[in-house]
């Protein structure tokens, strides 16, 4: 092992948030892997081994030795605290929700929540935060409606998410608004035990209802509400900014309906909302032949094997340039092997929708103040950009 550096937890470069720091870089080129500090008020400061390749965090996050359960705090229900065929039993009450097919199902109406909130934007006229006005109601009103949970709840649960994932807070802080989203959600599904909905939570309530505790039912309802709206939220305002500054980019999203596929795989793979993906090994490995033991903890950095895919078509390619006519690649955003992003077609289908409508409604749109300006969601579990005021 090379010696023991401290990166901060986000892993993104200061004045330069979509990069990886510097130091992920140096992981990439070193033979030998490198063992970093990590800060984490939920866990402490912590060592770990970091991977930053692409090919290596492909294999750490596909080795079942390499557990997600124990690299954070323990949450009934929730498929990140489980592993192996509990994981697996858990995920398939799940998986008839989230499907390719049931995203398409879902697109008109994810239509007509993006065009309402296109209309609220207008509404509220030049200056308007896009986060407040626009990325953030949308993901936020589909998963509300898919899952089953009043709209009208919404700023509560947005702000306790938000502090919950925010690792600039103290550890008091974030377990007391973990709770207070864990009381939340049990009062919901005791709604749903006695008069289960046409909804996802009513859905695993009447058809797998017996099998889970009451507490289960709470950790798997806070987790899909957590990743429904806050992961997308950010990543489509990350998406915004970052191509209100490439004017040549956001032209091509707006103009031509052919580039929007590949566009979001590209903004995917650049803005590579969850950094870093931690494990916990539960056995000795090996990872480009050199040991990591039992105990130890790996954080796998998504943002930098991103930047790190190789040369395609026989051709050097600048990984660490945005291009949205790009063919679709084979990034990370989601994760891979067994704890891949369960809502990742639902996340696609609402980029899809809401960029080139966006741009469409407003052809003129740029930011209302200088991006040098903007404040970024670097200390927090999920990166995005607090406020974004847009002008057109």
């Amino acid at each position: 092992m090379t010696e023991t550096r401290s990166i901060p937890i986000g892993g993104r470069a200061a004045g330069c948030p979509f990069a990886p720091v510097a130091e992920l870089y140096d992981a990439q080129k070193d033979d030998e892997l490198s063992r970093v500090k990590m800060p984490s008020p939920m866990l402490g400061e912590f060592d770990a081994v970091v991977v930053a390749r692409y090919e290596d965090v492909k294999e750490v996050l596909a080795d079942d030795r390499l557990h997600m359960g124990g690299s954070m705090p323990y949450q009934p229900g929730n498929l990140l605290s489980y592993d192996g065929p509990e994981h697996t039993r858990l995920r398939r009450m799940l998986t008839a929700s989230f499907t390719t097919k049931r995203a398409r199902e879902l697109r008109p109406s994810i239509e007509t929540v993006v065009d309402s909130a296109l209309d609220t934007l207008e509404g509220a006229g030049r200056g308007a935060d896009l986060v407040q006005f626009f990325s953030t109601p949308i993901p936020t009103l589909v998963i509300c409606e898919l899952l089953g949970v009043p709209y009208s709840d919404r700023e509560g649960f947005q702000r306790r998410t938000a502090l919950a994932l925010d690792f600039s807070q103290s550890r008091e802080v974030q377990m007391e608004k973990a709770a207070e989203m864990m009381a939340y959600m049990a009062g919901l599904v005791a709604q749903h035990r006695k008069d289960p909905g046409d909804n996802v939570l009513g859905r695993v309530v009447r058809d797998f209802g017996d099998q889970l505790s009451d507490e289960e039912l709470a950790g798997i309802g806070n987790m899909l509400l957590i990743a429904g709206h806050e992961t997308i939220a950010n990543t489509l305002s990350a998406s915004v900014a970052l191509l209100l500054q490439h004017p040549e980019q956001l032209a091509a999203v707006r103009d031509d309906p052919s580039v929007t596929d590949n566009a979001v795989e590209e903004l995917l793979r650049y803005t590579a909302p969850a950094t870093i993906l931690p494990r916990q090994a539960v056995g000795d490995i090996r990872v480009r032949d050199q040991e990591i033991k039992e105990g130890e903890h790996v954080v796998a950095s998504v943002l930098a094997a991103n930047r790190d895919l190789g040369a395609a078509d026989e051709e050097d390619r600048d990984w660490d340039s945005l291009d949205v006519r790009r063919p679709p690649q084979r990034h990370l955003t989601f994760g891979f092997g067994p704890h891949q992003c369960l809502g990742q077609q639902l996340a696609r289908m609402e980029l899809r929708v809401a960029l080139p409508a966006l741009f469409n409604r407003f052809p003129a749109l740029r930011s209302a103040v200088p991006h040098d300006e903007l404040e970024y969601r670097t200390n927090a579990l999920v990166f995005g950009v607090n406020a974004l005021p847009v002008t057109w």
